[in-house]
């Protein structure tokens, strides 16, 4: 009974899919790839598809992870600047984190969650159905993992993978629980593609380093 349940849940929600969802997915899919091979369509294909989930995540009350997005949209902006800046600095290359890089992505989860949950406060403190469950905070803590992990992916740090393989593993079943299951899907194959991502920048990065 549990499983024909699932499984008619599941294909409910396949059939409930809209188009833009299935735009999105492909565009975040493309987006990844790309960053998996280091090249800078990452950024104009990833700002079609934050710009899609801003509009979607707003419909199914995910704030936090429509917040996220809007900061992907300025964070690729800037990424896809210092991807192409050559004139005045050299090209960026990968790189490990050092200890100023963690001190600064520690601070920056940390306000991150914080601000995002004080801000859900503010704006939905009067809506008792979206703070009846763990949603908002599970959704505030990916949403702050991913902060970090775009910054880091801007100047090409290699630990950006691991933050996206985190945030990938808790998104898979929040978006299959929020009814959206082209997007949970979209997210194990991000995670797939964040796993390959991390070893192939990691040996870009031995070769970089000589070791």
């Amino acid at each position: 009974m549990l499983v024909a349940s699932i499984i008619e849940t599941l294909w409910s929600n396949i059939l409930n899919t809209t188009w833009l969802e299935l735009v999105a997915v492909a565009f975040g899919l493309l987006s990844v790839w790309f960053a998996k091979q280091e090249r800078i369509l990452v950024y104009p294909t990833g700002i079609i598809s934050v710009l899609i989930y801003v509009y979607i995540c707003f419909g199914i009350k995910l704030y936090a992870d429509a917040g996220i997005n809007l900061f992907y949209f300025i964070m690729s902006v800037y990424g896809w600047y210092k991807w192409t800046r050559k004139k005045e600095q050299p090209t960026l290359k990968i790189t490990a984190c050092c200890k100023k890089d963690w001190f600064i992505a520690t601070g920056m989860f940390i306000i991150s969650m914080i601000v995002i949950i004080a801000l859900l406060k503010i704006f939905k403190q009067d809506d008792i159905e979206y703070w009846s469950t763990s949603v908002p905070y599970i959704d505030t803590f990916t949403t702050a993992i991913f902060i970090v992990a775009m910054w880091l992916m801007a100047f090409k740090k290699i630990e950006n993978w691991i933050l996206w393989i985190i945030g990938d593993i808790i998104s898979v079943p929040l978006y299959a629980y929020k009814g959206l299951v082209f997007t949970s899907f979209q997210f194990f194959v991000f995670l797939i593609i964040a796993v390959m991502g991390y070893m192939a920048w990691k040996k870009k990065l031995k070769i970089i380093s000589g070791v």
